[in-house]
């Protein structure tokens, strides 16, 4: 089977022709290919004219219901997806929107797939088992490869562990079995033992279930291999056995195995592994497939995940207790040192007109990042807004890809929101800013967007800076902080 792999851009405008020719599909074929990715949520039709040529950002109401039988000049197509998927013998490899520059971004994408790897083992967990829903439900074969391997590289193959007693080992002695059992000579009252019982921890190298998990384990490793998905992931081959999953017996008896083996473990690893086994052999395990299987590792949402790393390198204090936060002034007797910064906006009173007292709604403005500390002048309060956004500011350009006026104004409210507890503290320094991902190699100072209504009441207007995206995901990767003076703000 030939395998055609080729990058695509997140929200880049596609014909239907570019799409038969990078992917090398006939009409039929690439028809049925536009028909599932959309039918799994990672492809969107739009109206193909100049207006949508010139865009690199999608919003809903761009996105058509069309035919995928349409003549090839009627729509265009939209990647809504960052990450890697299968789809049978075609490999889509989909890279971030704002490599604008790029045609084959291989050392980016291996930093994108260690960020999406990261990514996917906190709470969010963006990669699943299955893709879809209904009819359009699959196995995430890809993502599960991809566990065993790392989980693999981590902890070693899986092992049933056996103690044995030796006479005179290396191990630890058991002195309750020596003293028992022992031969014992006096000696000026003191006792001696002419033989002492040891214990020893062996592993079973002729275990069902490590010889089981070494065959899945080289399996995996093949597949990522053929799939030419190695270097992309940057996993190392392995090859530890030359059995097959035939010679462990039929499925429905290898499943057995594995279920009573999981009824006898308590540790949580082995306890994983034995699950994630037990799926990788209950389903269909090829990735490159003749008959079009899709499996997937990324996300429709790589806003979140800017969202998520911004808030990571730059500290985000939003849920840290005021009383944690190190500022130069004693906290002012309202304001209680458990109590969060998140705790401190004002919620919605609702109160009808025979009501004594209010009731408060649930949800409140939620700033995405509030950055503090103290400087050369004094204690300073960052409200930072990571906008997922190829905006285009520049002279002589039409505006696009910017925030709208919702962002604009919520992002002023932030500041007013907390205005009483910065003048009681008497913090010097605040600042308001969009930060936004670029392919380039240092911070661009972009400019500012400025409402002279919100102004007027002695607010912050709003800088705009673009954060080299590479920077910051090593700064994520490596869990460390990005320094606020890069802002330059």
């Amino acid at each position: 089977m030939k395998i055609i792999s080729s990058y695509v851009r997140e929200q880049r405008r596609y014909s239907k022709n570019e799409l038969r020719s990078l992917f090398a599909y006939d009409e039929q074929g690439v028809e049925q290919f536009i028909k599932n990715l959309k039918a799994y949520g990672v492809l969107k039709t739009v109206n193909n004219n100049v207006e949508q040529l010139a865009l690199s950002d999608l919003v809903d109401e761009d996105i058509q219901i069309a035919d995928e039988s349409a003549g090839n000049d009627e729509y265009l197509y939209v990647f809504t997806y960052v990450g890697v998927i299968t789809y049978g013998s075609r490999i889509i490899k989909i890279y971030p929107k704002y490599l604008l520059s790029a045609v084959e971004p291989l050392e980016e994408m291996k930093q994108v797939m260690k960020v999406l790897e990261r990514y996917s083992n906190s709470d969010e967990q963006i990669v699943n088992l299955f893709n879809g829903d209904g009819d359009n439900r699959s196995f995430n074969l890809l993502a599960i490869i991809l566990y065993l391997l790392n989980d693999y590289h981590e902890y070693g193959v899986y092992n049933n562990s056996e103690d044995i007693v030796e006479v005179n080992g290396e191990g630890a002695i058991l002195w309750e079995k020596t003293i028992n059992d022992g031969f014992t000579i006096i000696r000026d009252n003191r006792p001696y033992y002419t033989e002492l019982y040891t214990e020893k921890t062996i592993d079973d190298e002729m275990d069902y279930f490590k010889r089981l998990h070494e065959c899945i384990l080289t399996e995996c490793s093949k597949q990522l291999h053929d799939s030419e998905l190695e270097e992309l992931f940057e996993m190392a081959s392995v090859e530890l056995s030359d059995e097959s999953l035939e010679d462990f017996g039929d499925k429905e008896y290898i499943l057995d195995r594995i279920q009573a083996e999981l009824s006898l473990q308590f540790n949580t690893r082995r306890q994983i592994l034995l699950k994630t086994m037990y799926t990788y052999v209950s389903q269909d395990r090829r990735v490159l497939e003749e008959n079009e299987g899709i499996s997937m590792f990324g996300t429709t949402a790589f806003h979140a995940v800017w969202e998520k790393i911004c808030a990571e390198v730059f500290n985000n204090k939003l849920a840290t207790p005021i009383g944690n936060l190190g500022l130069t002034k004693p906290l002012a007797v309202e304001f209680k040192k458990e109590k969060k910064l998140i705790e401190i906006i004002d919620l919605p009173e609702w109160k009808a007109a025979d009501m004594d007292k209010p009731i408060f709604a649930k949800d409140t403005l939620i700033p995405d990042i509030i950055a503090t500390g103290q400087s050369n002048d004094g204690d300073y309060f960052i409200i930072l807004d990571a906008k997922y956004y190829n905006i285009q500011l520049e002279k002589g350009k039409v505006l696009r890809g910017n925030p709208g006026i919702g962002d604009v104004t919520k992002q002023y409210l932030y500041q007013l929101a907390y205005r009483n507890f910065i003048q009681k503290q008497s913090i010097s320094i605040v600042k308001n800013c969009f930060i936004m991902p670029t392919e380039k190699n240092d911070v661009i100072l972009k400019g500012t967007v400025r409402l002279a209504m919100l102004e007027a009441l002695g607010l912050e207007n709003i800088k705009i800076r673009q954060l080299p995206a590479h920077r910051v995901y090593e700064y994520y990767l490596t869990r460390k902080k990005m320094p606020i003076e890069e802002l330059a703000l």
